[in-house]
Order: C-alpha cells, then sequence, then structure tokens
C-alpha cells in the first residue's frame, strides 16, 4: 500500500516537472482600447535565429485578442539571411518613432530561452521577460517574466503562445460600448420610424 501511494507520488511530481512555469508581474495595468500601443523589436538571448521576431508576432496578435484597436508595430527590414541579424535599434530611436505615431505606451521584450531540450522526450521551452514603458516619460509602468516548459509532443510555438498569453494576462483592457449612429443622432424623446410604416398618432390627436 505504502509503495503505491510513494509511485503515485513520484509520478503526479514527475507530471509537473514536465510542464511547469512561472510568472512575475509587477502589476497590473489598465488600458483603454482607443489607447495606442507601440510594440518595439524584441531582443534574443538565445543562441536560436529570429526567435525574437516570432515572440513578437504571438505577442501583437494576443494583444489585438484582448480588444487593443490601435498595435503599432516598430518597422524593421527583413532580412534574406536568417543567420545574420540585423543592427539592432537604440531605446532612444524606438521611443521617438512611438512619440511621432502618438503611442501612448511602447512595449518591449526580451526572449530568453526558446528551443527544444536535448533528451529522449526533446521537451519545448521558453523563457521571456516583458515591459511597458510609458511614452513621454520613458519611466517603466509595468513589467513581466516568465518561463514555460511543456510535453515532449507539444510545439513549441505553441508552449511560447501559452507563456505569453500568462504574462499578458496583468493587461486590462477596458472595452466601451459604442452607441449607434442613428440612435446618437435621433433627438431625445423622438421616436424612428421604419420607411413605409404608419406614423403614430399623438395622444393630442386621440378623439374623444
Amino acid at each position: 500500500m505504502h509503495a503505491t501511494r510513494f509511485w503515485i507520488t513520484a509520478s503526479f511530481c514527475l507530471v509537473l516537472a514536465a510542464c511547469a512555469s512561472t510568472s512575475t508581474t509587477t502589476q497590473s495595468l489598465r488600458l483603454t482600447a482607443q489607447d495606442k500601443l507601440a510594440v518595439l523589436p524584441f531582443v534574443n538571448a538565445t543562441e536560436a535565429p529570429q526567435v525574437q521576431e516570432r515572440a513578437q508576432a504571438i505577442t501583437v496578435a494576443l494583444l489585438q485578442q484582448k480588444g487593443l484597436a490601435h498595435v503599432l508595430v516598430y518597422p524593421q527590414e527583413p532580412s534574406d539571411n536568417p543567420l545574420q541579424a540585423q543592427p539592432a535599434a537604440s531605446s532612444v530611436q524606438t521611443l521617438d518613432w512611438a512619440r511621432n505615431q502618438g503611442a501612448r505606451y511602447a512595449l518591449s521584450g526580451t526572449v530568453t530561452e526558446w528551443r527544444y531540450k536535448t533528451g529522449v522526450d526533446s521537451e519545448p521551452a521558453v523563457g521571456l521577460t516583458l515591459q511597458i514603458a510609458d511614452v513621454h516619460s520613458g519611466q517603466v509602468v509595468w513589467s513581466a517574466a516568465g518561463a514555460r516548459s511543456g510535453w515532449g509532443y507539444q510545439a513549441l510555438a505553441a508552449v511560447g503562445q501559452a507563456q505569453i498569453a500568462a504574462l499578458l494576462g496583468g493587461l486590462q483592457v477596458q472595452v466601451t460600448a459604442r452607441t449607434p449612429a442613428s440612435a446618437a443622432a435621433r433627438p431625445p424623446g423622438k421616436l424612428s420610424v421604419e420607411p413605409g410604416a404608419e406614423p403614430l398618432a399623438s395622444p393630442s390627436a386621440a378623439r374623444p
């Protein structure tokens, strides 16, 4: 009986170790759907080429899914050689670009791990940090960091997307309901009449 419990506990620990994740967020940040958020180039701190571009593309898609209507991506020249890194733009250049675009915040990131681990199962593992700065002051107002490893049969991009989504969970986007243009233009107390319909008689026009 004790041996059975031991193996069940050991198996459970192996399951947790095979699919582990850690995330640290400074604090939550509330945005409105109309806030302009500039996404600056990510930094690749790994030996794998172009993983920063994959992480950035996933981040942009998830930000748009959260309801942000204006996600601006810093323009970069595509490289014909995937092994040749493009010259990195300075933080001064990227922030100046964000200001010229009228952005309120700027998001940057660093990919610290994006690979399949060596071994029999070759588990996918990712790690990255994200931070958002106020464009006008340059002060960092939000940051998050985390790492995640998955099962051997999971795709690396899927594990990366799950980790980025977990980090972006600290961003709260407030979506305001829009008033239909026809309702906004209608004077108060006046009912609209569909084309071809008879207008309603007013109470004063009613016979005694």
